[in-house]
């Protein structure tokens, strides 16, 4: 059962990158979920709570953007209506400074707006605890009855209901496209509307502004009497800086007289998006039956998140993070530069479950390059293949990836696209050291910012802990360069190290390097190391790992052009850990039928055939050792 459905608006927001400037003059914007409920719904989420929406969005791009988002934050998309005739809402933002947050709503005969009584699906209806609405969707008729019935039949399932006012003046028709920004603007016909339906819910929230719209006086206290006049839900006042009141019974003569819960002092970046993240922390504590204190903790500490980072969803914490920021308190009132809290941020947000990795890797260029027949052209055009065999096996199911350059193998990349493998991009020069990149990347590594955000930034480093300090300082340079660019351009990172291509090696060497680089702040969402026939080699890496990053990816074992029958001994030793997922290999896959093809003996069907036989063996050998790993355990 859901704990909570929201129902309102959709939109993708599009946030304006440069700071401090005029919208006018934003060069680039960078792409959100948006709209009230849509917010709550992925804030909830992040929060543990099991939550759906309710709304409309267009059959184009933007909105299966919304719902493929959705589905990634793990909101429950059953009642996400797919409208054929209207666009998706779109919302442009910018942040001027702290006062000042220009933003344009786009909602001319939008898809949300088109919500009507005829989407309220009542099997769903009854398959939450609570159902939340958001006041813009009682500005219209259609959309107030959808609203309607969707809260008749919560009341007759015994369901608790709650209001986000919401105000906006121009999406209620009082101001102009221009005055998005604007929070009030008094109106009698719209506080007429929502006295009429504050009787329908257990708890209401807004700012003062949007009580004082309620109750149709800018005395809040009156307004907020004015409001308790014909509801007995519970009213939570928002107050900025101040945090928020919240009142059971009658409404006192001061705000200060009202429950609350403790505040949290950090500097104002973006209040976009903060009454959502309030909203989020309070429904959590709300519907986990928290007194009204702890309650207003979770919503101040979400609202602090909001109005710290960029954007709206993306900026609301996780469970995890929340209860770190509770123990460590505020370390640094600019909470997006708190590395700490940045990094479980990013940990603990990230999408996509990758369990599992079988990752077929076909990422080379040198040894492809020397091949007999080898042209960049013949390599682009087998990659092709590679991404075929790799489609035979995985046959959509997830679990599987690639790893696939960008110089040799462009057309294969832009083909795996939005397939659902996971897919690696490697940046290294082939065979480098000390460590150089692909020119495509750039100097100052500017080439990620054209990469599509599903691809994983992958760096080979033939590294040792025994390398003289000038290697080392080379290659941690680069390395931690290029990790804080992936970091900015919102990328996965994978660090593959070989260390015995340089010097022998020992049980302790992978741990040894590992730790190197966490002490760097480099933190890997994937590693990618040798294979180690010891277990206590393995045993000592994975600890060093879990100890500095409990929320990493995981490791896949590299290959190294092994025969099946090592790859088998190498996987049923590394599957005894947990934080091994499986494998990223690529020549014991390939490497015959790259010869052959090139020099014409097989056909492209053949070499595809080829392929996917040995790929779906080692998919097997890993999987079995895996299977049998965890039986000896059971």
């Amino acid at each position: 059962m859901l704990d909570v459905i929201t129902i309102g608006r959709s939109s993708v927001d599009l946030y304006g990158a440069q700071i401090g400037g005029r919208l006018e003059d934003m060069a680039s914007f960078n792409k959100y979920i948006g709209g009230s409920p849509t917010n709550i719904a992925a804030g909830t989420a992040r929060l543990g709570l099991k939550s759906g929406l309710i709304t409309r969005v267009g059959d184009e791009h933007m909105g299966r953007f919304i719902r493929e988002q959705l589905n990634r934050e793990g909101v429950d998309v059953r009642g996400v209506k797919t409208d054929p005739e209207r666009l998706t809402a779109l919302v442009l933002l910018g942040i001027r400074n702290q006062e000042q947050f220009p933003l344009i709503f786009y909602r001319e005969n939008c898809a949300d707006m088109a919500l009507c009584e005829n989407d309220i699906d009542p099997e769903f209806i009854a398959d939450t605890r609570c159902v939340t609405v958001t006041g813009t969707h009682l500005s219209h008729k259609n959309t107030e009855a959808a609203v309607m019935k969707a809260l008749a039949l919560a009341r007759e399932n015994g369901a608790k209901t709650a209001l986000d006012i919401d105000y906006r003046p121009n999406l209620w028709g009082l101001s102009g496209h221009g005055d998005g920004e604007n929070r009030f603007i008094a109106s009698d016909a719209v506080t007429a509307k929502l006295l009429s339906s504050l009787h329908l819910f257990d708890l209401i929230v807004g700012t003062e502004e949007e009580f004082h719209i309620a109750g149709g006086t800018t005395d809040t206290i009156m307004a907020l009497r004015k409001v308790r006049e014909v509801s007995g839900a519970v009213l939570v006042c928002k107050r900025g800086p101040m945090g928020a009141s919240a009142f059971i019974g009658e409404i006192p003569d001061s705000l200060d007289k009202g429950l609350s819960g403790p505040g949290f002092p950090i500097e104002v970046f973006n209040v976009l998006g903060a009454g959502d993240g309030f909203m989020s922390g309070l429904l959590k504590g709300w519907l986990t039956n928290q007194d009204w204190q702890t309650s207003l903790k979770y919503a101040n500490a979400c609202g602090a998140f909001a109005v710290s980072r960029h954007g709206c969803t993306p900026a609301y914490p996780s469970w995890d993070e929340l209860q770190y920021f509770f123990e460590t308190g505020i370390q640094n009132k600019a909470l997006r530069k708190d590395e700490s809290l940045e990094q479980i941020h990013w940990s603990t947000n990230r999408t996509g479950d990758w369990s599992t990795m079988r990752v077929f890797a076909f990422d080379h260029r040198m040894q492809l390059e020397q091949m007999a027949g080898a042209s960049p052209e013949k390599i682009g055009k087998f990659k092709l293949l590679c991404l075929a065999a790799a489609h035979e096996v995985a046959k959509g199911k997830p679990g599987y990836g690639i790893l696939c350059d960008s110089r040799l193998g462009r057309e294969a990349l832009y083909n795996a696209a939005g397939s659902g493998l996971w897919i690696g991009h490697p940046v290294e020069w082939p065979g480098s050291r000390p460590l150089t990149l692909e020119p495509e990347i750039g100097p100052d590594f500017g080439g990620l910012s054209e990469w599509p955000v599903e691809h994983v930034v992958k760096v080979l480093c033939f590294y040792h802990p025994d390398d003289d300090a000038e290697t080392k300082a080379q290659q941690e340079d680069v390395i931690t360069r290029l990790f804080a660019a992936s970091r900015r351009n919102k990328l996965e990172f994978l660090l593959e190290v070989i260390p015995s291509k340089v010097a022998l090696c020992d049980d302790t060497t992978s741990a040894k390097l590992v730790q190197r680089f966490y002490d760097l702040g480099v933190y890997p969402d994937w590693w990618k190391l040798e294979p180690m026939m010891n277990d206590a080699a393995w045993q000592i890496t994975c600890e060093t790992i879990a100890k500095n990053d409990p929320w990493c990816r995981g490791v896949v074992v590299l290959g190294l052009e092994a025969s099946q029958k090592d790859l088998q001994a190498s996987f049923e030793v590394a599957a005894k850990h947990d934080l091994v997922k499986g494998f990223a290999v690529g020549r014991t896959i390939f490497a015959d039928a790259a010869q052959s093809w090139l020099s014409g003996a097989i056909t492209d069907n053949e070499a595809v055939a080829d392929m996917a036989h040995k790929y779906r063996d080692l998919c097997e050998t890993w999987d079995t050792a895996r299977n049998g790993n965890a039986n000896e355990n059971d």
